[in-house]
């Protein structure tokens, strides 16, 4: 049986995603560089985004939804909410909180030892092993796509 205690991931105080007994807390630079990077991930926009962008980026994230538009990208949500909003497990706010959580749990496993980054020749990516298990790669969940509803400039 393992008894080990899996550490919190933390770099700040400003944001709180928590599940289970894990709770993990960034700072606001963290936070907003991690959805956007989910973002991109998901196929929702595109690359680098401006400063009121990202802003209504992570009000979507908090909050579940953007209520007062800083951006066109805020308007964009705003405008096609209905396709972006559904269950919860497939609304663009549930995976933009759920690779945000992945990838600070990710980081925190590494940081402890658990995991160990490594590089796949074969698709020039990077990806995550089990060094105690004779580096056996581990696989994550595929998630969706929202390049359908994408925000463009």
């Amino acid at each position: 049986m393992d008894t080990t205690r899996r550490g919190n991931y933390e770099s700040g105080a400003d944001y709180v995603l928590e599940y289970g007994e894990l709770r993990f807390t960034f700072n606001e630079r963290d936070f907003t560089e991690r959805v956007e990077q989910a973002a991109v991930k998901l196929g929702f926009v595109s690359g680098p985004l401006g400063d009121d962008e990202r802003e209504d980026l992570v009000n979507l994230a908090v909050n579940g939804e953007v209520t007062d538009a800083h951006s066109d990208l805020g308007e964009h949500i705003v405008e096609c909410w209905y396709e972006l909003h559904g269950p919860s497990d497939r609304s663009l706010v549930h995976w933009l909180r759920r690779l945000v959580f992945r990838g600070a749990w990710l980081d925190q496993r590494v940081m402890e030892g658990e995991l160990e980054v490594i590089f796949h020749q074969d698709t020039h990516s990077f990806g995550y092993a089990q060094p105690d298990r004779g580096y056996e790669p581990i696989e994550l969940s595929p998630e969706p796509s929202w390049k359908r509803v994408a925000y463009r400039r």
